[in-house]
């Protein structure tokens, strides 16, 4: 009896303890932030948390990161950087765990995910950043992008091919994105109702949780074929099959109301693609998808055709009204769709200039001034904001050279067709409806591509390479495989 009262008075005194510690770093936190006018400091308690849960659970500490990605904010810090808290931190925090989880644990990972073709042509894509980061116009800039690059595909691809394993693992992940981003969705469309849903007023409802519109559409639109398969999980009529089913219609009301023509565009390219996987057309679509963009180039490129889509300096301007904006768009007078072009001229250029290796990675917005066209100028063309060339696949031309692009290209290629032929491999099930879910979501990211820059965002880029790991583990035909446990 003596022994159990002072076990309990111990574990007593060790709370308080660790009480009143967290309390003072809590308050020496908030003091050093408001001294300082350096207010990110004041989130150095979450994160020693959150290194205290990595090292008891690193599963959790995954599941709560995925669980920032939707409540993240973008925070400038001084000499010119930024990060994105708290979700940064906690892939650089995860990234080092996990690296030290394969140092004791290595083996323990099954050797044909080494050797499966996604994680080879993932590393391929890497070692080529690598390789045009060595020669780099700017080596610090691409470096930092190089970093960046490498905590995304730790966390990401390899530490959720560890985690997310079975059908489970995949729900745990489901409900942790899915309450946060809903909270943001719902917190979005009450304040954009005070202005009438306006389409001028839709950047200032987004802050804190999203950058602009584009940000928050495509998380949404990303995130959707994850709702749209998460039903299949309950029984008809259950609360969890009601509730999933009526927060589709909720989303697709939250994504017509971002005005963002990309998401509207990626949401119907991907309804095709299920049909496409369905009846296996992914290499023909693929084939005829290919030649016409090589048509397509070429035709433009033959006696400068393409300067014939220069715009009118004058006429192209920012519309405040929606349905203008469509129009706009049509008749090539949308000054955010000029300015894209404008920028895609240079990029080509650049692309032709430095094919092999490129200017490295992170280097578009500091050479590409010299490589633009004067009539595909805008009233934006200043680019006070460091923006870059808006399209993810010209990016990689431009700053990793044509092997860049090529190595990339066979990457996600190659993701769509062994996930078509999984697909068809895999027994009805869970394991089948998720190689459909993670392919129908990055079909939606590839389209999202062509017009943004989004594989290295906190928002979009994580989904990417977590796909990629769902095809790795669930496209597995085998009967021995965790999916099937």
């Amino acid at each position: 009896m003596t022994d159990s009262l002072i076990d309990i008075v111990q574990r007593q005194d060790e709370r308080r303890l660790l009480f009143w510690g967290m309390a003072a770093v809590v308050l020496a936190s908030l003091f050093a932030a408001i001294v300082s006018e350096y207010y990110f400091l004041a989130a150095l308690p979450a994160l020693l948390v959150i290194t205290f849960l990595t090292i008891v659970d690193l599963r959790l500490s995954f599941f709560l990161l995925m669980a920032a990605v939707p409540l993240s904010t973008e925070l400038f810090l001084p000499g010119g950087l930024g990060t994105d808290l708290p979700t940064e931190p906690m892939m650089i925090g995860l990234m080092f765990a996990f690296l030290l989880f394969l140092i004791q644990n290595g083996r323990s990972m099954d050797a044909a995910f080494w050797r499966h073709p996604l994680t080879i042509l993932l590393f391929a894509h890497f070692s080529w950043t690598l390789v045009a980061t060595i020669t780099s116009e700017s080596f610090l800039i691409s470096m930092k992008f190089v970093l960046a690059k490498t905590w995304y595909i730790v966390t990401f691809f390899l530490l959720a091919v560890w985690l997310l394993r079975r059908p489970s693992d995949l729900k745990s992940l489901f409900w942790f994105i899915f309450i946060p981003l809903t909270l943001t969705v719902l917190v979005t469309l009450i304040r954009h109702s005070f202005s009438g849903f306006s389409f001028a007023q839709i950047h200032q409802v987004l802050h804190p949780f999203y950058r602009n519109h584009v940000a928050y559409a495509a998380i949404l639109v990303v995130f959707f074929p994850f709702l749209w398969f998460a039903r299949n999980w309950y029984p008809a009529g259950s609360f969890q099959r009601r509730l999933l089913t009526l927060s589709m219609g909720f989303y697709l009301l939250a994504i017509y109301l971002s005005y963002t023509r990309a998401a509207y565009i990626a949401l119907l390219i991907a309804l095709g693609a299920y049909f496409i996987i369905r009846w296996r057309l992914t290499l023909p679509v693929l084939i005829t998808a290919l030649i016409g963009l090589i048509a397509t180039i070429t035709f433009l490129a033959n006696d400068n055709r393409y300067l014939e889509l220069a715009p009118n300096y004058e006429r192209t301007i920012t519309h405040k009204n929606f349905e203008n904006l469509l129009e706009a768009t049509y008749e090539g007078t949308d000054i955010s769709t000029m300015e894209r072009v404008y920028r895609w001229v240079a990029g080509f250029h650049m692309g032709v200039d430095q094919p092999l290796f490129g200017f490295g990675p992170g280097n578009f917005f500091f050479f590409y001034k010299p490589y633009t066209v004067n009539s595909f100028q805008t009233y934006v063309s200043d680019n006070p904001e460091r923006s870059g060339i808006h399209s993810y696949y010209l990016m990689l031309l431009v700053e990793q050279g044509f092997p860049g692009l090529l190595i990339f290209l066979v990457l996600v290629c190659s993701a769509l067709l062994l996930g078509e032929q999984g697909y068809h491999a895999l027994p009805q099930g869970q394991a089948r409806q998720a190689v459909m879910t993670a392919l129908l979501s990055l079909v939606i990211i590839l389209a999202l591509l062509i017009i943004n820059d989004l594989v290295e965002t906190d928002k979009i880029g994580p989904f990417f390479f977590i796909n990629l790991a769902l095809l790795v583990n669930f496209g597995n035909n085998s009967t021995q495989h965790p999916a099937y446990e």
